[in-house]
């Protein structure tokens, strides 16, 4: 009897069946070439930049970074526990001037930043131009950016760019899943990856390559651009409810922390707050999870990159089940009126917060 390729998650045998797919959708994925590029999967983006970096810093080595904000904890981190240290340039002048006048051994770009800001691609490209000019490689940290990029912004595929590697996460922006980093680069290069990340234990387990598979199978650029364009309207219901200080990206809507907490306290009449905007983020996502069942970034188990009250990349299907864009905006909106009531009083918030018996 034939193995049903779909049930069979084992990491002797999946492998076997399913590595020529895997690596095929995956190059395509990325836009690499297979006379040139190879792929690996690690077993999250923040373990292929890791392993990345191990092959390509050395202990006191400079590393510069170019996003459109700054640079993500998951290149910083591994730069400063490799011995390295990190610049995180503001922009091409500063990039071009850090290459110039310093002992550079690798250039980070980020095309989408942790708070969803993009590179243009003219900026891409041109970042790429300056780091071969002074022979430096370039390591792109490609989280949404492999799909954002040629699937909103009409940007080459990660690989189509002139990069060395670059990685990308498998789990959101049209991808399904599992939270995996998948890595790609120079075959050469990839080769060197991929013992470093054997060594330390960062690859991916075998028995998930099947539900990779599944998962760059079902991917299409047409639904990233769905979830753009229903992110967008509840962009415009917010700015409906909230005003100017709703802010928003081509793929994401935020309420910035500083703006929230301001709000809460106008709505309550005082002069000052006894908590920081970090908190009143928290406590308007704690308030939406209890009233109205909204599950947000700050309770999915691991803490977002920003203080801001973000949404991004919306499925039509999840906003619809709510009741659309003007039903979530009344939500939140609720949610910061419940704020202004509760913050002259540090014990209840701290019970809405920290007491897991809160009804």
């Amino acid at each position: 009897m034939p193995l049903d390729t779909d049930m069979v998650y084992d990491d002797d045998v999946s492998p076997a069946l399913v590595e020529q797919d895997l690596s095929k959708l995956a190059l395509d994925h990325l836009g690499g070439r297979a006379d040139r590029h190879d792929t690996l999967l690690l077993n999250r983006q923040s373990a292929a930049l890791f392993a990345a970096m191990m092959v390509l810093v050395e202990r006191g080595e400079r590393v510069v970074g170019l996003s459109p904000s700054y640079t993500h904890p998951a290149v910083t981190r591994p730069v400063s526990l490799l011995g390295g240290e990190f610049v995180d340039a503001s922009g091409l002048e500063e990039l071009e001037r850090v290459l110039s006048t310093a002992d550079v051994s690798l250039v980070v770009l980020t095309r989408l930043a942790v708070s969803y800001d993009l590179l243009s691609v003219a900026d891409v490209l041109r970042a790429t131009e300056l780091a071969r000019r002074f022979g430096v490689p370039i390591l792109v940290d490609d989280a949404g950016g492999a799909r954002v990029g040629p699937a909103v912004l009409h940007q080459p595929r990660m690989l189509e760019l002139d990069i060395d590697v670059g990685s990308t996460g498998l789990d959101k922006y049209g991808t399904i899943g599992p939270r995996l980093g998948l890595l790609g680069g120079r075959s050469d290069l990839v080769a060197e990856i991929r013992n470093r990340a054997f060594e330390y234990g960062l690859e991916a387990r075998p028995m998930l390559y099947p539900a990779v598979v599944r998962s760059l199978s079902q991917y299409r650029e047409e639904r990233v651009r769905d979830l753009a364009a229903c992110t967008a309207t509840l962009a415009d219901a917010l700015r409906e409810t909230l005003g100017d200080a709703v802010q928003s990206t081509p793929v994401s809507v935020k309420l910035p922390a500083e703006e929230l907490l301001a709000m809460a306290i106008e709505r309550s009449g005082a002069f000052v707050a006894p908590i920081v905007p970090h908190e009143a983020t928290a406590a308007v996502a704690m308030l939406l999870l209890r009233d109205y069942g909204v599950i947000s970034v700050h309770f999915a188990g691991l803490p977002p990159g920003t203080a801001a009250l973000l949404f991004k990349f919306m499925t039509p299907e999840t906003l619809d089940r709510f009741g659309g864009p003007q039903k979530l905006a009344r939500a939140i909106d609720s949610c910061i009126d419940q704020l202004s009531e509760l913050i002259g009083d540090p014990n209840a918030l701290r019970a809405l917060l920290l007491d897991s018996s809160t009804p």
